[in-house]
């Protein structure tokens, strides 16, 4: 199985999402970061992260408010919003870091 540092550190772009089981606005996130998953399979990696069972990983991040997304090119972070988001703004966000 992939470690985190491995995913991010790949060649194409990666949106996280830092979540909570517990959070409203990440509720309403969840269906379009899944919508987003299956329409870029095999350009971009969406990947989630719990912050309350991978505490480590949000805090190497500065996570402190949920839902925080990130986009992750070559390892670096290319793009940061904390907070939900309608779809089409998130994936223009991403299709701009998309080779």
């Amino acid at each position: 199985m992939e470690t985190f540092d491995e995913i991010i550190n790949g060649e194409k772009p990666v949106l996280v999402d830092f979540y909570a089981a517990w959070c409203g606005p990440c509720k309403m996130m969840a269906p379009v970061i899944e919508e987003l998953g299956k329409e870029l399979e095999g350009k971009a990696r969406v990947l989630k992260i719990d912050v309350d069972k991978n505490q480590a990983v949000a805090g190497q991040y500065s996570v402190q408010a949920v839902p925080t997304l990130m986009i992750f090119k070559n390892g670096q972070i290319v793009w940061r919003n904390a907070g939900a988001m309608p779809k089409p703004s998130l994936l223009a966000q991403i299709e701009q870091h998309i080779d």
